[in-house]
């Protein structure tokens, strides 16, 4: 259903509904206001993952860690078994990101092999697999500008060779002053993009491409 919500032709869906069909190859993006509505996308996209028989990653803060496994045990999901069962892996965004950075740059050869046994551990669980980065929005904060769009590009190649489902967000307080140049440039590395405003936490707002 096309709607106008202060922004042209965006869609909406059912929150379910939504991260429910995601394709096995999307790269899908939020940009967002605050922590609840970002929990509430990750929340969903993990979730519905999870219902589906996915195997899940998440490259997260341990606060959005946290915050998240909360709210997955109030819905019923046992981490605890998820995780022993190869279905569930959580990793510390920075720390994960530290062991593939050097000189402040992301080591290509680095990435994909840790990237890939990742996803080959869980592929042996799972028929699909949704992974989660927040270690482009951790490498923006840092002002490091060009090593997130390499970041964003090196998942971009990987996705040529492997599938699964991305999702990454970003603080849309990160986007102020010369930073707000380079948003066109990283809503461009996404397949969809879905509004980071506070909204109702069962709808979702998208569209396939953007136009700043």
């Amino acid at each position: 259903m096309t709607v106008t919500t202060g922004m042209e032709n965006w869609e909406r869906s059912g929150q379910q509904v939504f991260w429910g069909e995601l394709a096995p190859c999307e790269h899908v993006l939020q940009i967002y206001d605050n922590d609840k509505t970002f929990l509430d996308s990750l929340e969903g996209f993990v979730g519905s993952g999870i219902i589906a028989g996915d195997g899940i990653i998440i490259f997260a803060t341990p606060e959005h860690i946290i915050a998240l496994e909360d709210r997955l045990i109030k819905q019923g999901f046992n981490i605890d078994e998820l995780t022993a069962s190869g279905t569930y892996i959580s990793l510390n965004a920075q720390e994960t990101l530290n062991s593939f950075m050097r000189d402040n740059w992301p080591d290509p050869d680095l990435f994909f092999k840790l990237v890939n046994n990742l996803l080959k551990r869980m592929q042996r669980h799972s028929g699909k697999v949704r992974a989660f980065d927040e270690m482009v929005a951790l490498l923006w904060a840092q002002g490091f500008t060009g090593a997130t769009m390499q970041l964003e590009s090196l998942w971009n190649q990987l996705h040529k060779r492997e599938e699964f489902s991305l999702f990454c967000a970003y603080p849309k307080m990160g986007f102020s002053g010369d930073k707000a140049s380079s948003l066109k440039t990283i809503c461009a590395a996404h397949h969809k993009i879905i509004d980071g405003s506070p909204r109702p936490s069962t709808e979702i707002y998208y569209k396939t491409t953007i136009t700043i």
